[in-house]
């Protein structure tokens, strides 16, 4: 177990939300605004392609395209593995959406705060939503702590554990690209990633990654895997 890291980053998550809860120490609501406005005022007929972009990049498809490279990057992973190979990529996979679940639920019941998205909380606000033709996301009724963020940096935080070099900073520019987008239209204020977001799995991903848990976890499941699969031994074909 490493304590002292684990402390460090639960020290830091402490931080941001001390930096964040307090008005008289935080500097988030101007941040917020500037960021908002700032990408807001470029959308619109004036920049129509930039608009359609914008909104393609906080469609359905765009989130598909995020999962379909995470798993493309985990396959990557266990391709370069020369020790476990995919079964102990698939036991790492297993962890991360147990943890993920987890993690979704103790923020769905024990956080009560909330607030709607910056395109909620302004009048004449550009929205993406009206310039196409096709679904794209450009508000929500509460919009912290931002779950895109959540589950996009418990997926850096695994392959930041267990992957190499490339996994590692291929995971956190996924992280960015699955984030940046709904801040970039308002459907998220920044806050919402890097304070809701960030400080959730500052203080409860270390727990897991830097404790044997997640380890033990993915190494169980492989173990698992190992065993099913002598249960049912795959027959070679001996015909000529």
């Amino acid at each position: 177990m490493k304590l002292s890291r684990i402390l460090l980053l639960n020290v830091i998550g402490m931080l941001i939300i001390t930096s964040w809860w307090f008005p008289s120490l935080s500097f988030w609501t101007v941040l917020d605004d500037a960021v908002f406005w700032w990408f807001n005022q470029t959308i619109g007929d004036d920049n129509l392609r930039w608009t359609e972009v914008l909104a393609a990049l906080n469609s359905r498809r765009y989130d598909i395209l995020i999962m379909l490279c995470m798993l493309t990057l985990m396959g990557w992973a266990s391709y370069r593995d020369r020790q476990g190979g995919w079964r102990r990529w698939f036991g790492i996979g297993v962890t991360m959406l147990i943890t993920a679940g987890l993690v979704s639920e103790l923020v769905r019941h024990v956080i009560t705060y909330g607030h709607p998205s910056p395109t909620l909380a302004f009048d004449e606000v550009n929205l993406v939503s009206s310039f196409v033709e096709f679904a794209t996301k450009d508000q929500a009724g509460n919009s912290f702590p931002g779950d895109h963020g959540i589950m996009s940096m418990i997926f850096a935080g695994f392959m930041l554990t267990f992957g190499d070099r490339v996994t590692r900073l291929a995971s956190i520019a996924l992280a960015i690209l699955a984030t940046a987008p709904r801040v970039m239209v308002g459907a998220h204020w920044l806050s919402d990633v890097l304070v809701g977001s960030l400080s959730i799995c500052l203080l409860l991903l270390p727990w897991v990654l830097c404790t044997p848990l997640a380890s033990r976890m993915s190494v169980s499941v492989m173990v698992g895997l190992e065993r099913l699969e002598s249960l049912w031994p795959l027959k070679k074909d001996n015909r000529p």
